[in-house]
This record gives structure tokens, C-alpha cells and sequence, in this order.
């Protein structure tokens, strides 16, 4: 209960507060310029992220999007707590897509009625990654197809979210198992 009333405060608490945008005045943030949720939907491994708190101790991190006849996405996060052999920790929520002529705008809620914004802002042609953020630039997630990423290819990553005045220097690695060889 003590943990609810925690979330149910911050989640109250958000709105006073400036986000990263505001607090710096950069200008709105853009998402790319379409996503096919058929080919989005299925599992993406988390490379890095902002700290939150609802991940605390957290490793082995991942999403399953799956889409529903009415347009929604069903959305399962698996984590193991504390280490990659730890038990899984599960949370399961639902996304609606906001704008939907790029596909590119969601919002995800885990506790209704509560939905954040959920913005697709860098995606590989081959969806073999994927950046999703916050238009107030106060959350971020770098996803693969797999759980680990080549480094170039990270730090090309990294560069094109300097351009878009996120603070990289909070993404943190989520440690991952490695692929099966």
C-alpha cells in the first residue's frame, strides 16, 4: 500500500514539476516519421536507459508488444530482480496509439488511469533497434532485437540523442545474458 501511495504521488507530483524540455527551453521533440506496428510488435531487449524507479534493480529487461484486433498493443516487461539468474519480475499494460498516421506517438498505462507518453523517436529501417523517449526528454530507452548491440552502432545512437539535447550522459547499460551462441 505504502508503495502505491508512492506511485500515486509522483505520478500527482510529475505535473508541477518542469521536464528536462521546459527546464531548458529545447525545442518539442520529434518522432520518426512512421512505424509499422506489425513489425514492432514481438520482444525488444533493453540496451540502456534513464534510471526509474520503477526498474530499480532490474537486469535482463525486456518488452513483448503485441498488437490487438481493436488497434491497442498489449505490453508485457519481464526483468530478473537483482541479477540475470534472479526471479522475474513481471508488469503488464496496455498502449493506445495517439497519433495514427505515424504510428509513432503511444501512450502506455500499467495502472489505469494513469497513461504516459511513449514516443518512438529513433528506429532502424530493419527494426533491429529502437529509441523511445519522453517529449519531456525525462525518460529513455535504447531497444534491440537482441541483447547485446554492436558499439558503433550504440554510439551512433548516442550522437543522434545528443542532437536532440537529451542528457546521455544518465543512460545507464542494462546488464543482458548474452546471445545463445
Amino acid at each position: 500500500m505504502k508503495r502505491l501511495a508512492g506511485i500515486l504521488w509522483s505520478l500527482l507530483t510529475m505535473g508541477c514539476a518542469p521536464t528536462t524540455t521546459q527546464r531548458l527551453g529545447l525545442p518539442p521533440l520529434e518522432t520518426v516519421a512512421r512505424v509499422d506496428l506489425s513489425r514492432y510488435a514481438g520482444t525488444w531487449y533493453e540496451i540502456s536507459s534513464f534510471p526509474q524507479s520503477f526498474q530499480r534493480g532490474c537486469t535482463a529487461t525486456t518488452a513483448t508488444y503485441t498488437l490487438r484486433e481493436n488497434g491497442d498493443v498489449d505490453v508485457l516487461n519481464r526483468c530478473r530482480q537483482g541479477s540475470l539468474d534472479g526471479p522475474e519480475k513481471t508488469a503488464l499494460g496496455r498502449a493506445r496509439v495517439v497519433d495514427r498516421t505515424t504510428n509513432a506517438k503511444l501512450e502506455v498505462s500499467f495502472f489505469r488511469p494513469f497513461w504516459g507518453d511513449y514516443w518512438i523517436i529513433d528506429l532502424s529501417a530493419d527494426y533491429s533497434y529502437a529509441v523511445v523517449g519522453h517529449p519531456g526528454r525525462d525518460s529513455l530507452w535504447i531497444l534491440s532485437r537482441t541483447p547485446t548491440m554492436d558499439e558503433a552502432t550504440y554510439q551512433g545512437i548516442v550522437a543522434r540523442l545528443d542532437a536532440k539535447r537529451y542528457e546521455t550522459s544518465r543512460l545507464v547499460r542494462t546488464l543482458q545474458a548474452p546471445s545463445p551462441a
